[in-house]
């Protein structure tokens, strides 16, 4: 969920010149006057405005409030005519066509969010249909369709079939569920990183541990999507690496090892080069999930109390996607997002969404600041993506090695 993930290092990764594919649109970026009035937050949403608006949708569901009837209605707005979703259609009556750049991760999070709310079964059926069309001979999911299958975009498409009534273990291709995938992504009991999942394997085909992949690895192999229910799980905290044979095994595995990479305080620290000491706010995000949907209570709750002393101001940077991982974190575990120490994460998560008439918005002051050509926003912008990812924003990319294979 990392935010699973928050797409603008795809923005990086794409400047950089990696190997994936642009999760972009073929419409250019919106300059921040156009941006959508129902949209979540006032960043460019051309990596990730499906990404967080389904987020933003899925956490008010779970704290309770109904989002507002025009974020819902631009969210399904945005789906293809083959069922799948592009981070971002500046132009959603103009048909999608080869450069529209669709991918499974804000599809498989639409399904999540719109199945949550309910009444749009029309366009989760659809969805669904796009992601089952494009499922790897693994029986994994890669970011783009065709893809190289991925710990991460394997284990939000299982969130969204579960959300949409399927039986991930029985959708199949070559006769392997996603399932198969993700124990075949899942590092032996011996050796360093034991039991954790890996993002992908490294061109010689080794598995490097990986913890944002590890936290999503927990909740695909037991079946489970974003919205975590609190205390269905065993109530049992993750034993000593097995040899797992099944998804509850590697679930189990996964999470021992999240608990080994957690500091005394409770919190995963960033392993981005140079900032090793600082916390990983949405790694751990993730890892509260992952611990209360196997039901650790104990270390569900004891790193959510780190988050809820820590992890306001962060959110605050990092926008609605980081409010509503931190929501769902509390939803999982059983706490009021209300009362976040001291901060309502719902209020704040409602005050990034569609704008109230007169508001000042952080997109109008950034219009205002980009009048004088000198600027050097565009700079700095990039800079601070590079910033954010280092920090670790969520289930969709925090320390993820944003490299697929062909």
């Amino acid at each position: 969920m990392n935010v699973r993930r928050s797409a603008a290092v795809l923005a990086a990764v794409a400047v950089l010149g990696a190997a994936a594919p642009a999760a972009a649109d073929s419409s250019p970026s919106p300059t921040p006057q156009e941006l959508p009035s129902a949209l979540y937050g006032d960043t460019d949403p051309q990596y990730d405005g499906v990404w967080r608006q389904s987020l933003a949708l899925l956490a008010q569901h779970a704290a309770g409030a109904e989002p507002p009837k025009a974020a819902v209605g631009w969210l399904t707005g945005q789906q293809c005519a083959d069922g799948s979703f592009a981070p971002f259609r500046a132009d959603p009556s103009a048909a999608c066509d080869a450069k529209t750049m669709v991918d499974t991760n804000q599809t498989a999070a639409a399904v999540q969010a719109l199945a949550a709310l309910g009444g749009h079964d029309a366009v989760t059926e659809k969805a669904v249909g796009w992601l089952k069309s494009v499922q790897n001979k693994d029986g994994g999911w890669g970011y783009a369709a065709g893809g190289a299958s991925d710990t991460n975009s394997t284990s939000v498409v299982i969130g969204a079939l579960a959300a949409a009534g399927e039986k991930p273990g029985e959708v199949k291709n070559s006769g392997k569920s996603p399932y198969d995938a993700l124990l075949g992504l899942e590092l032996p009991c011996t050796g360093e990183g034991a039991g954790a999942f890996a993002f992908q394997p490294e061109k010689d085909g080794s598995l490097a541990a990986n913890a944002d992949a590890t936290a999503a690895g927990v909740l695909g192999a037991l079946g489970k999507g974003l919205l975590v229910e609190p205390g269905k799980g065993d109530g049992e905290a993750a034993g000593s690496c097995v040899k797992a044979t099944t998804p509850e095994q590697a679930a189990a595995n996964g999470a021992a090892h999240l608990s080994g990479e957690l500091t005394a305080e409770g919190h995963l620290l960033a392993v981005t080069p140079g900032g090793e000491e600082q916390p990983d706010f949405g790694n751990t995000a993730d890892a509260v999930i992952a611990f209360a949907a196997r039901g650790d209570a104990a270390q569900a709750d004891k790193s959510y109390a780190w988050l809820e002393k820590n992890a306001a101001d962060w959110a605050a940077q990092s926008g609605p996607a980081a409010y509503a991982q931190l929501i769902l974190a509390a939803h999982a575990t059983g706490a009021d997002p209300r009362d976040f120490g001291g901060t309502d994460l719902v209020k704040q998560l409602q005050a990034a969404g569609p704008a109230a008439p007169g508001k000042t918005t952080k997109a109008t002051e950034k219009a205002e600041d980009e009048k004088d050509e000198s600027s050097p926003f565009g700079v700095w912008w990039f800079v601070g993506v590079c910033l954010v990812a280092g920090i670790g924003i969520g289930f969709l990319i925090s320390n993820r090695t944003k490299r697929q294979q062909p």
